[in-house]
């Protein structure tokens, strides 16, 4: 007997013909098994994206959605205002795929198609950010900096890479701007080149030694960056050995909470889960399990994976 009664499966049509192709073959007959009635669509725009979330996807019990962070981050933002929501099931097709790495799943399409139409529904929080929805993280300036200056081209290119190589461009353009950051009840003030909340705990692919953020535990987690040197990575690097009091850090701030208000002296452009969206000052709150996920049980299926993230051994 099929697991689901009614799905639905989006896919994004606007990609290469045969990629699609490949993709579809390697993950739909094997979704399609366990629901009895599976509608497939493929978008051609955000638009057309936004309006099947909107109005198919409250519909049925499952989402699968075939897609990058981007994909996901869209869809996300308009099931999160609705009283109605899905069980959502992730299948990497993007460059990054960080959320499909916190639900551990594969970064085979086949082996992802697999755990995670076997795996186990979970509750997982949300961030809120002004009007917006985030699922992995919320970041203002030397992040939104390498999210602005991608190439494209070389996006295509070099997929992951292209993120890193970014990254090293951006890092010698980082100038400080001031801060006024209140979480919960406390204040905090200083410059930064970077600030950061998290939900999930994977950037660009690589997961953050930082054990204490969880998508279960009702808290944002805030990362104030002072300056982009070789100390920041050495106490990023330290946070989880034990002993370790990151009071004493130089260049990194760390601290959890419920509601967290960010104002800059300079107007700041907002990454939210690897897209621009809007600017500083913002309002974030953690929405507590306002979503429910199909988490892969990855080790089921092909190769063992990683600790928590979904690459591949």
């Amino acid at each position: 007997m099929p697991r689901y009664q009614r799905g639905l499966f989006i896919y994004n049509g606007t990609k290469d013909k045969q990629e699609n192709a490949q993709q579809i073959q390697q993950t739909l007959p094997i979704i399609a098994q366990e629901v009895k009635s599976l509608q497939v669509i493929q978008t051609h725009s955000l638009d057309e994206l936004r309006r099947i979330c909107r109005e198919i996807a409250p519909t049925v019990d499952v989402l699968f959605i075939l897609g990058g962070d981007g994909t996901i981050h869209e869809c996300i933002n308009v099931l999160a205002p609705l009283d109605q929501r899905p069980v959502i099931g992730i299948l990497p097709g993007g460059t990054c795929n960080d959320f499909s790495r916190m639900m551990q799943t594969p970064q085979n399409l086949e082996q992802a198609a697999r755990s995670v139409i076997a795996g186990e529904e979970i509750q997982v929080d949300a961030g809120q950010a002004n009007d917006h929805y985030f699922l992995n993280f919320w970041g203002a300036g030397l992040i939104a900096k390498t999210s602005t200056n991608i190439d494209d081209d070389q996006k295509d290119r070099f997929g992951v890479l292209s993120y890193f190589i970014s990254a090293l461009k951006t890092m010698n353009q980082a100038d400080p701007f001031s801060f006024s950051i209140t979480v919960d009840e406390e204040k905090l003030e200083g410059e930064a080149v970077m600030v950061v909340v998290m939900n999930g705990r994977f950037l660009g692919t690589r997961q953050l030694p930082v054990m204490s953020i969880d998508i279960h535990d009702q808290m944002l987690d805030l990362f104030i960056v002072k300056n982009s040197n070789l100390t920041l990575f050495r106490e990023l690097m330290t946070m989880n050995r034990p002993g370790t009091d990151d009071r004493r850090f130089q260049e990194l701030h760390h601290t959890q909470g419920k509601q967290i208000t960010i104002e800059v002296d300079e107007l700041q452009e907002v990454d939210m889960d690897g897209e621009i969206k809007g600017t500083t000052p913002a309002s974030l709150s953690v929405l507590p399990n306002h979503f429910t996920f199909l988490k892969s049980r990855a080790t089921l299926f092909g190769p063992k994976v990683k600790g928590n993230g979904g690459d591949e051994a």
